[in-house]
């Protein structure tokens, strides 16, 4: 009897060593990163977005002379997790909105929609004084 509980005893502490193993190594993965795909003027940038903590710090990117382009893939805490993107106008007096969406953890981690453009989809915004194009599509992984 005793030899039986030695070894029930031996394969919990196993198991629970293996458990706390793999959720240290879950937690040490980062995560992923969110490319947008940025097409204005006939030139494309891809825009990378590592995963952040919290959406204070992270900067909106120039493409061309008028726009402004800020991804967040804000992965904590869990119940904030998701990825938002915004457009701005570049004015002299300061940056407008003129575009967002956001798409929860969930979304973003689905299988790309049709059409092959990421979880996003394509997204066209206009300028509004200068009748100019931006297009834009967002997937996760690398460029």
């Amino acid at each position: 009897m005793c030899g039986g509980v030695t070894d029930v005893l031996r394969h919990t502490t196993l198991l629970c060593s293996w458990a706390l193993l793999c959720s240290t190594a879950w937690a040490q993965v980062p995560g992923t990163p969110v490319v947008c795909h940025v097409d204005y003027g006939g030139e494309t940038q891809h825009i990378v977005a590592p995963p952040v903590d919290s959406p204070y710090a992270v900067k909106a990117v120039e493409v061309g002379s008028y726009f402004l382009f800020r991804v967040v893939n804000q992965t904590q805490p869990a119940d904030l997790a998701s990825v938002k993107v915004y457009t701005y106008a570049n004015h002299d007096a300061g940056a407008a909105p003129i575009h967002q969406a956001q798409y929860s953890a969930r979304q973003s981690a689905q299988r790309p929609v049709k059409g092959g453009h990421g979880f996003t989809g394509q997204h066209w915004v206009y300028e509004p004084v200068r009748d100019g194009e931006l297009r834009y599509w967002c997937e996760k992984g690398r460029p």
